[in-house]
């Protein structure tokens, strides 16, 4: 990583410019090309630097459910487990934790009662009893990690 792939991952920590052409806008503040951050960028995703980039919606906003739930894996089914959940499309992403809940994910539905039933339809899955963490208030926290 040099130099502009640090102050192009430290300009994108901080959003797009609202502009029709975003990339030259880009391109302009960080004295490159939008062609050449594009490059970048996807280098940056195909050498796994970068996990994800993409946009954030609010869900709810626009009328869908989500919660945050949990599974207690053991280590023997952990991957198998993993591969379950990332085959289903509601699941957003899936991570482990040091902990007895030790797979968390996010789900997200049109509905609510959507949500109830991936639940019920994951839980029969896998066997496993699963802990429902919906979400009780929002906190907006701008998240900045300097490289």
């Amino acid at each position: 990583m040099d130099d502009l792939d640090r102050r192009l991952i430290n300009r994108l920590q901080l959003g797009l410019p609202l502009v029709r052409h975003p990339w030259q806008a880009l391109a302009a503040e960080l004295d490159s090309s939008s062609h050449e951050l594009l490059d970048r960028l996807h280098e940056l995703l195909e050498d796994g630097v970068l996990t994800r980039f993409g946009p954030m919606f609010d869900i709810e906003r626009l009328g869908g459910a989500f919660t945050l739930a949990a599974l207690a894996v053991s280590e023997d089914r952990f991957d198998a487990v993993a591969e379950q959940l990332h085959a289903l499309p509601e699941v957003a992403h899936n991570y482990r934790r040091e902990h007895r809940w030790n797979m968390w994910f996010v789900l997200g539905c049109l509905t609510e009662q959507g949500i109830v039933e991936t639940l019920q339809r994951i839980e029969n899955m896998t066997g496993l009893p699963l802990l429902n963490l919906p979400k009780e208030e929002t906190y907006h926290v701008g998240l900045y990690f300097p490289v």
